[in-house]
C-alpha cells in the first residue's frame, strides 16, 4: 500500500494497461474530447473524487480527466465490480485509487473516505454513495465542492429525493437522464453485458429457457431483448401499467412474480427496488432455478430469506452459489445478488460507454465552469449536448445524416401552414 492508493496486486498493472488500450481504441468520442481539452485544461485546479466501477472504460475516463488538468482520487462503487488489473494499472500511473475486488462493506466505505481526504472540488458518482457519504459523514468538506455528476438511475433517484428534502448542498448533473446514456448504455449495454455475466457464471443454454425479467425500464428492456434474441421464452414483472403494456405489445408475457416464480428457469431483477424476489417466491421455484440482479444494489433478491430457507450453501462455479433447499431443490445465485454484468463479466462494452463517459467528462467541465452559480438541485444534461455527442459518434462510425433545409426550418416554425 502506498500513501495515495490501495489495490489488490500492483504486479497486475501491465495486464491492466493492455485492457485500457483496448478500450481506448473503441471509445473515439471520449478520445476526441481528450485531445481537444488537453490543450485548454478546463479542469486545472480542480480535484475530482470519483466513485464508479473500476473498469477499463472508467480508466479511459480517468485518463481524460487528468489530461484536462484535474487531480483525481477514485474508489469503486460496488464491492464486486472492480477489475484488479485496471486498479493496478491506474495506481502504477500515479492515480490515487482505493479499490479491489471483493470489498467488505466496511472496506467499501473506507475507500470512499480516502478519496475525500484530498478535499474534492468536484464529485463523480455512480449510485450516490459518495455524495451521501459526503453529506452525512464529511459535511465539513462540502464547502469545497462546486458541483457533481451522477451516472445511474438509482443514484439520480436518491439525489432527487435529497434535493426534494432540501438536503442536497451542491448542484449535480443527472448523467443517467441524458438520451445518449439511458437509451444506449442502459438498453444495449445492460442487455448484452448481463447475458454475458449469466453465461460466464453458468454456461447454460439460454434457448428455450423461461426467462423472467423483473422491471421493464430501459435496463430490463435491454435484457429482455437480448434473451429473446438467444431464443428464450421471456416474461416480465412490473408495477407500472404503461411498462407492462409496452412489453405486451412487444410480444413479451406479463405476469406477477408470484406466478413467474414457478414458471421461470432464469430470473434477473432490474428495478432498483428491494425484495423483488423474496419470501414465498423461493418456495415456488423449480429445481435448478438461476437468480441474478442487474440493478445497482444487492437488495432486489432477498438472500437473507433464501439462506433461512436453505439446508446448505456452497460455491459451485466462479460467481455461482448453490442454495440447497430442504426438499432437495437447488437454487443458484450469481454474483451474490450484485450487478451480474460486473460481478461475473466485464461490464458494458466500451463502444456504448463511450457516449456515457463523454457525458460524464463534459459534465465535469460544465460544473467546473458553472457550478458555483447553481443551486443544490439535480440538473439535466442540455439536449443539444446529446445531439452533438450522437453526431460525433455517427461520424466515428462512418455514418452521415440529413440536415433540414432553410425552407424546412421555416416550415417547422410556421403555425399557419395547414392542409
Amino acid at each position: 500500500m502506498s500513501d495515495n492508493f490501495k489495490v489488490a496486486d500492483l504486479s497486475l498493472a501491465e495486464a491492466g494497461k493492455l485492457k485500457i488500450e483496448w478500450a481506448e481504441a473503441r471509445m473515439p468520442v471520449l478520445m476526441a474530447l481528450r485531445e481537444k481539452y488537453r490543450q485548454t485544461k478546463p479542469l486545472a485546479g480542480h480535484r475530482v473524487a470519483g466513485c464508479l466501477h473500476v473498469t477499463k472504460e472508467t480508466a479511459v475516463l480517468i485518463r481524460t480527466l487528468i489530461a484536462a488538468g484535474a487531480e483525481v482520487s477514485w474508489s469503486g462503487c460496488n464491492p464486486l465490480s472492480t477489475s484488479d488489473e485496471i486498479a493496478a494499472a491506474l495506481a502504477a500511473e500515479g492515480c490515487s485509487i482505493y479499490a479491489w475486488h471483493g470489498l467488505s462493506v466496511e472496506e467499501f466505505y473506507w475507500c470512499i473516505d480516502r478519496t475525500l481526504d484530498f478535499k474534492p472540488t468536484l464529485t463523480l458518482d455512480d449510485g450516490a454513495d459518495l455524495i451521501t457519504r459526503l453529506h452525512t459523514k464529511h459535511q465539513d468538506l462540502i464547502q469545497y465542492v462546486v458541483g457533481g455528476t451522477e451516472e445511474t438511475t438509482t443514484g439520480v433517484h436518491r439525489l432527487r429525493s435529497m434535493a426534494k428534502a432540501g438536503a442536497l448542498k451542491y448542484p449535480v448533473l443527472a448523467i443517467n437522464d441524458a438520451e445518449t446514456k439511458w437509451d444506449f448504455d442502459n438498453v444495449y449495454g445492460t442487455g448484452q453485458s448481463s447475458l454475458d455475466g449469466i453465461l460466464r457464471a453458468t454456461s447454460v443454454l439460454i434457448a428455450a429457457k423461461n426467462f423472467v425479467v423483473a422491471g421493464y425500464g430501459h435496463c430490463g428492456r435491454g435484457v429482455a431483448m437480448r434473451a429473446q434474441g438467444l431464443g428464450a421464452h421471456v416474461a416480465i414483472t412490473e408495477v407500472k401499467p404503461t411498462q407492462a403494456l409496452k412489453a405486451t405489445l412487444e410480444g413479451i408475457r406479463v405476469m406477477k412474480m408470484d406466478e413467474a416464480a414457478g414458471w421461470g428457469d432464469i430470473f434477473i431483477t432490474a428495478t432498483g427496488m428491494k425484495d423483488i424476489i423474496a419470501g414465498d417466491h423461493f418456495d415456488k421455484m423449480k429445481d435448478g432455478a438461476i437468480l441474478c440482479n442487474t440493478g445497482h444494489y444487492d437488495c432486489e433478491i432477498n438472500l437473507g430469506h433464501l439462506e433461512a430457507k436453505s439446508k446448505s450453501k456452497r460455491t459451485i462455479r466462479d460467481n455461482c452459489e448453490e442454495y440447497l433447499q430442504h426438499d432437495g431443490r437447488r437454487i443458484y445465485v450469481i454474483g451474490q445478488g450484485r450487478l451480474v454484468n460486473l460481478a461475473a463479466a466485464e461490464g458494458h462494452p466500451s463502444e456504448v460507454m463511450d457516449m456515457s463517459f463523454a457525458n460524464q467528462f463534459l459534465g465535469m467541465v460544465f460544473m467546473a465552469e458553472n457550478g458555483k452559480g447553481l443551486e443544490g438541485k439535480v440538473y439535466d444534461i442540455p439536449p443539444e449536448q446529446d445531439q452533438d455527442l450522437a453526431r460525433i459518434k455517427l461520424a466515428t462510425m462512418g455514418l452521415a445524416i440529413d440536415s433540414l433545409t432553410p425552407e424546412q426550418v421555416a416550415y417547422a416554425d410556421n403555425y399557419l401552414e395547414g392542409t
